[in-house]
């Protein structure tokens, strides 16, 4: 029984990780790239730990893998909105198909300032249209 149950949870890991890899492949921009990898990646990598707390069964193991399942949950999704937030103010261009840019016109590139409502200086702010693929 305690074999299926470590299979089952070393499987869906692998999944999410293979998941995470093809998304990455298969996603057409950094954010849509960032995304993916952070939440599938996140969970196959926590299931993989989880398996391996069941096949060893042991304090010192279960221990340590809890540990790192909590330090990769607490990191990845912060990791993630900051490579997406520089990203983002470097100027990497967003998908072309993309609906919505909640921060266009917030943010100045000069003064480096972000603000909550939309700013009418034009020559100052990020303007994700014009950029050129990077």
């Amino acid at each position: 029984m305690i074999d299926i149950v470590i299979g089952i949870l070393a499987t869906f890991g692998a999944l999410f990780v293979l998941f995470a890899a093809i998304g990455v492949v298969r996603m057409p921009d950094t954010y849509l790239r960032i995304s993916v990898t952070t939440k599938a990646a996140t969970l196959g990598v926590g299931l993989v730990l989880m398996s391996t707390t069941v096949y060893f069964s042991n304090t010192d193991v279960t221990s340590q893998a809890f540990v790192i399942i909590l330090f990769l949950f607490l990191t990845a999704p912060v990791s993630a909105h900051l490579i997406g937030r520089a990203s983002y103010f470097i100027g990497v261009k967003l998908w072309d198909k993309s609906v919505m840019d909640d921060l266009r016109g917030k943010y100045q590139k000069n003064t480096h300032v972000l603000k909550s409502i939309v700013d009418d200086t034009p020559e100052d702010n990020v303007d994700h249209t014009k950029m050129k693929d990077k």
